[in-house]
């Protein structure tokens, strides 16, 4: 059985930092992709970051490169957001999912994952 745990998620003031992780079970960790996204009230799951297999490459969207960083442990099947200066509108529910496809652009989009855990929520206050 394929299980992915989020914790870490929190209220913060603007500017501050959170971490998550994502401890994950049911599959060779290291041979997945593994991603973050997020989804806001009302508005569709949108990518945060990617991560591949070796923990050697990583993509960010837009809206967080520069504050957020994605991290992997392989030893531990686990995978970390670390965000810092965090913004209002950073605030969503956090999900960590896997993605049986390579690394490739396709690791953008939420259909190309085929687990998620149970999200973490983020809260960040003005």
């Amino acid at each position: 059985q394929v299980q992915l745990v989020e914790s870490g998620g929190g209220l913060v003031q603007a500017g501050g930092s959170l971490r998550l992780s994502c401890v994950t079970s049911g599959r060779t960790f290291s041979s997945y992709v593994m991603g973050w996204f997020r989804q806001a009230a009302g508005k569709k799951r949108e990518f945060v970051a990617a991560i591949s297999r070796s923990g050697s490459a990583t993509y960010y969207a837009d809206s967080v490169k520069g504050r957020f960083t994605i991290s992997r442990d392989n030893a531990k099947n686990t995978v970390f957001l670390q965000m810092n200066s965090l913004k209002p509108e950073d605030t969503a529910v956090y999900y960590c999912g896997f993605t049986p496809l390579g690394w490739s652009i396709a690791v953008f989009t939420p259909t190309a994952y085929d687990y998620w855990g149970q999200g973490t929520q983020v809260t960040v206050s003005s």
